[in-house]
């Protein structure tokens, strides 16, 4: 073997799948990062299912509560996970030796991507595999519509996530984004739908990608509709948090 063929880097589509390899490994096997990700979800879906908090909405509280929880496991894998992924390893170096290696900082952005999709489709079937069992009956017409929300969600919200990282110090990335995944989580329109909210909240709720999200997947899997508003309110997100991500982020 020559030194030549030694010190050629693998194609940029391997070295994309192995780091989203890595990368989605490391957080599903961080103990927090699966709480948050898997084990809150199901709680939250069990305790939305047996409560009547969301009586009067549709048809069924099941039908009610999955969609606002694969909407929480968007945000939870793609804001709150890869935040604090990101944070802690832009703290210790890892971020700006891996943006000097032939990955390059593109590929590294693109690995970060495939890991939070990847784990996005673990999260959507044990939902899935749950809430069957409870009842849930999807609108076959939204399946599709809502599992592409659902991956433009997951885009806005990693953008947010990587603004937040790329930004502050990683104590407070930690903060910033369980205090958001409370606040979203709880009053930002993801687990409990707009008319469950003050009236304050409910005109302002919409503009925000956990609300945009929740009702988006909401419409597609209760009424087999597309939401429009909601997609234009995530592209935005995801357009300005993405550009504010690229022009500010420091990687060391």
């Amino acid at each position: 073997m020559t030194p030549a063929a030694v010190s050629t880097p693998a194609p940029l589509l391997r070295r994309i799948l192995l780091q989203g390899k890595y990368e989605a490994a490391t957080m599903l096997r961080n103990g927090e990062q699966l709480i948050l990700a898997v084990v809150l979800p199901l709680l939250a879906l069990i305790g939305l299912t047996v409560t009547p908090l969301l009586d009067g909405i549709g048809d069924s509280r099941v039908n009610v509560a999955v969609p606002g929880i694969l909407a929480l496991c968007a945000m939870s894998t793609a804001f709150t996970g890869q935040g604090i992924a990101t944070g802690f390893d832009r703290r210790y170096g890892v971020l700006r030796f891996l943006s000097t290696t032939p990955l390059g900082r593109a590929g590294l952005i693109a690995g970060k991507i495939l890991a939070v999709l990847a784990v996005l489709v673990i999260q959507v079937v044990i939902v899935a595999a749950v809430a069957f069992p409870l009842g849930w009956r999807p609108n076959p017409l939204g399946v599709l519509p809502g599992l592409g929300l659902l991956v433009l969600g997951a885009a806005a919200f990693t953008a947010l996530g990587l603004l937040v990282a790329g930004t502050v110090r990683p104590e407070a990335t930690l903060a910033i984004t369980n205090l958001l995944w409370i606040l979203l989580g709880a009053l930002g329109g993801i687990v409990i739908p707009m008319q469950r909210l003050p009236e304050l909240a409910q005109n302002t709720v919409h503009l925000l990608p956990s609300g945009a999200l929740g009702e988006g997947l909401r419409d597609a899997f209760l009424h087999g509709a597309v939401n429009g508003n909601a997609v234009l309110v995530l592209l935005m997100w995801t357009v300005l948090a993405g550009a504010a991500a690229i022009r500010w982020f420091k990687w060391n």
